[in-house]
């Protein structure tokens, strides 16, 4: 897959968790999570392991 359609995100996407923002460094920062059909959570540092691999 080459590309991200809405209907394979409809597929692959079970839920996705939108954190409260946090200003208190100076910047506004918001955690999401993205849960995964039959796979669960991906944490997103896993994820930048295998980007760099």
């Amino acid at each position: 897959m080459t590309e991200l359609t809405p209907y394979a995100a409809h597929e692959l996407i079970k839920a996705i968790y939108v954190g409260a923002p946090d200003k208190s460094s100076g910047k506004r920062r918001q955690s999401i999570h993205i849960c995964y059909d039959l796979i669960g959570f991906i944490p997103l540092s896993e994820l930048r392991e295998q980007e760099m691999a």
